[in-house]
């Protein structure tokens, strides 16, 4: 008899933001006259960047041509992309990672989804709390967790992000294998300074763990202080896969396209202490389960580090800027707590009330959808979030809801 895998049946019933999804359809079903402000999923608004829409139209025009037409690429990314990423993102910031070293992908969320299967079942995992809940979750499918117990799983360590600790976890006592970490941060805005990542990247390489960094902020990063990438630390390429994402950079939550990079001198050992490459084998991995991005996708991404990409991406990172110092300004007027909304996209709120009760108030009162920070996790309890990928319009007259409500 067939069987499932029993780990799915510890899940959440549903993923966070189906729930919000859901519950914003029936609110709209029941109030079909109301204006609903959509703050929440963090899904950018403005459209591609011309220089991108540009190439974008030319690829699929080569794609028409019999003599242009592409099949099947390399599962890594095209050479022209991968060459592009490694001498703007990372060479022109003095980090020495090659092409070989990055992999393109459709998504940052399904290669933090992905990246697990290379690690055995019974490795220790730690999160952040709050955390993005793709990387909790995929580790309980992939049977890491031990059972659900007030609001946690046993057997995951948790890294608690509190206002105490300036969202900023400890450094765990305890021995991990597996550490995820995002910053800017993804659902609290914070950011990490070198000082802070150093001590992480020193923890790693002395008790060979493996750091998840999720970067796909960093475009919002305007602090120079700040690091764009975890290999702007010492040592890091030894201990750090990191991964970033074309989406919110340059609009292309639609389009699809992300990468990570897997340096070459990340190395682990087996129980026998044979020696694997992990860049060897994630290039396995996606060469087995990946068929790679379009091409004319990533002649789109290509156009991101063009002069005139460049600048209009700048632009739209400004804009959206511009909108979450409207929402944070305005928050902060009415005597709440904020963190974000500076060097990232997204606002973080510590309302004092429970997270899914301030949510239906927002809604039902002011028609504001947010995200409820216990959907984060136990730590976000208190808390919601909210993103400022919305238009001009739509902020300033959120701003103006806000402060009619709780004013």
């Amino acid at each position: 008899m067939i069987k499932i895998n029993s780990n799915y049946s510890k899940l959440k019933a549903s993923y966070l933001f189906s729930t919000i999804a859901k519950k914003v359809s029936e609110y709209q079903k029941n109030n079909p006259d109301k204006k609903i402000i959509k703050m929440g999923i963090g899904d950018v608004t403005l459209p591609l960047p011309p220089a991108c829409v540009a190439a974008f139209s030319s690829a699929v025009e080569e794609m028409g041509k019999a003599d242009t037409f592409r099949g099947y690429g390399p599962e890594q990314g095209y050479e022209f992309l991968r060459k592009a990423i490694a001498d703007n993102d990372f060479k022109a910031r003095g980090m020495d990672i090659e092409p070989d070293e990055i992999f393109v992908s459709d998504g940052a969320k399904s290669d933090s989804a992905n990246i697990q299967e290379l690690f055995a079942e019974d490795v220790r995992v730690a999160i952040q709390d709050p955390v993005y809940p793709v990387y909790l979750d995929t580790n309980v499918m992939a049977g890491r967790s031990g059972e659900p117990a007030d609001g946690r799983y046993d057997n995951i360590t948790y890294l608690p992000c509190v206002p105490q600790n300036n969202f900023l976890p400890d450094i765990p006592a305890e021995t991990v294998d597996l550490i995820y970490l995002c910053y800017p941060n993804n659902p609290t805005g914070a950011v990490a300074d070198k000082t802070y990542l150093k001590k992480w990247v020193d923890y790693a390489r002395e008790n060979k763990s493996i750091i998840i960094f999720d970067a796909a902020y960093e475009a919002f990063i305007t602090d120079e202080n700040i690091p764009h990438s975890i290999y702007e630390i010492e040592g890091a390429k030894e201990v750090a896969i990191e991964i970033r994402s074309f989406s919110k950079t340059a609009g292309f939550t639609g389009t699809r396209c992300a990468y990570t990079v897997v340096p070459k001198e990340c190395i682990i050992k087996d129980e026998n202490k044979t020696e694997y490459s992990l860049n060897a084998m994630w290039f396995r991995r996606q060469s087995t389960k990946f068929n790679g991005v379009s091409y004319p996708v990533q002649r789109a991404a290509e156009a991101v580090y063009s002069e005139e990409g460049k600048k209009q991406v700048k632009e739209n990172i400004a804009y959206y800027l511009e909108n979450a110092r409207i929402l944070r300004e305005a928050l902060e007027g009415l005597g709440y707590e904020c963190t974000g909304g500076k060097n990232s996209p997204y606002i973080w709120i510590n309302t004092g009330k429970d997270s899914w009760e301030f949510f239906d108030m927002l809604l039902d009162k002011a028609q504001i959808v947010c995200t409820p920070g216990s959907g984060f996790g136990k730590a976000g309890e208190g808390f919601v979030r909210f993103s400022a990928f919305n238009s001009r319009e739509n902020v300033i007259e959120a701003a103006d809801r806000l402060k009619r409500l709780l004013g």
